[in-house]
């Protein structure tokens, strides 16, 4: 089945398209069929057993971007919407970031992305506009991955050229991060960030990350808690959620968690952790040295100064142990001494 979607995918893509603003026209040429290349030399290598499970999952992932693909490209030629190629180092990124890497490390995903495109082309072009103020240039709305991916690969871009403004550049790029790889929820909190920085009203705001008025004040509320060089220091953490990350802003609203979290990020073991693990390892440090320290037991002692029983209070619960050596008959008489003293206790407490 994915086979098929990829060759009727090639067939749209067959030649070279014409480029749709005759006055702003980037170069356009005949786009050769890219045919998989054999393993071992330059297409996908073989796979362990140990990685099948792993392979499975990518290659289910492959053929559901394939239908997205499929379905993408049909709506975009049935509007009327022609794809011309472009050199990547003619585009720039949005205006606007919206996505956190760590490293400059390639996730998954990315890794999965270049090597569709090396086996199978470019299937959906990209979205970019002229570029407001550099002539000659294009500016991103949507299709970072795929610029990057091509970029990556040495390969020419497909994509729309459209004249669009400021705020339908930042919708549709919203549109594409919802509908094809969604935001981590810090991500979204960091676009919904940048857009408001920019001007953008709540209403945009919302529209662009398709969130209500108090979700959206949820997500600016966490980025304006949480101090960026820890955003940025744990990345996009996709499986850290709105609850942790509120967590963490408060703990780090104290200045000397500030203090222990730096230690924590510039550490060799954060250093060498993916994403969600950094979000792990620092919260959970942060979280431990929340708590208070235990009470110390009170030592009681004998003339000459040696512990013979060791009062303890943690929490509601008190108790008194005694040495593993006292005898037990001071043990019965101690007994009897303390249930006296403590009914003279409330007797002179009531009166």
């Amino acid at each position: 089945m994915a086979g098929n979607r990829r060759h009727e995918l090639k067939a749209l893509f067959g030649g070279g398209l014409t480029p749709s603003e005759p006055g702003r026209a980037p170069e356009t040429k005949s786009m050769p069929q890219t045919e998989p290349a054999p393993a071992g030399q330059g297409g996908l290598p073989s796979r362990s057993a140990s990685g099948a499970v792993k392979a499975m999952g990518l290659s289910l992932g492959a053929m559901t971007r394939d239908a997205e693909e499929a379905r993408a490209l049909r709506q975009a030629l049935s509007d009327g919407e022609r794809i011309v190629t472009i050199q990547p180092d003619r585009i720039d990124s949005s205006f606007i970031e919206d996505r956190l890497r760590i490293d400059d490390r390639d996730d998954e995903d990315f890794a999965a992305l270049v090597e569709s495109i090396r086996e199978n082309g470019q299937q959906v072009p990209v979205l970019v506009r002229p570029h407001p103020e550099k002539d000659g240039r294009y500016q991103t709305a949507y299709g970072h991955r795929r610029i990057k991916a091509a970029e990556r690969l040495g390969i020419e871009v497909k994509a729309i050229v459209k004249p669009l403004s400021d705020d339908a550049l930042v919708l549709a790029q919203g549109k594409e991060n919802a509908e094809r790889r969604n935001l981590s929820f810090i991500e979204r909190g960091i676009f919904a960030r940048n857009l408001a920085s920019h001007g953008f009203d709540r209403k945009v705001i919302g529209d662009a990350l398709a969130v209500q008025k108090s979700e959206l004040s949820r997500l600016l509320q966490v980025v304006e808690s949480v101090p960026e060089q820890f955003i940025r220091a744990i990345g996009p953490a996709p499986k850290a959620g709105r609850e942790r990350w509120m967590k963490l802003g408060e703990i780090l609203a104290r200045e000397a968690k500030q203090y222990i979290g730096t230690d924590v990020i510039y550490s060799t073991r954060f250093r060498a952790a993916d994403s969600d693990a950094r979000f792990r390892i620092l919260f959970t440090r942060l979280d431990a040295s929340m708590k208070p320290d235990p009470i110390k037991p009170q030592e009681l002692t004998d003339g000459d100064g040696k512990v013979f029983a060791r009062v303890r209070r943690e929490g509601k619960v008190k108790r008194i142990e005694f040495s593993a050596d006292i005898d037990p008959a001071f043990i019965d008489e101690a007994a009897v001494l303390l249930a006296a003293r403590y009914g003279e206790f409330l007797t002179k407490r009531a009166g």
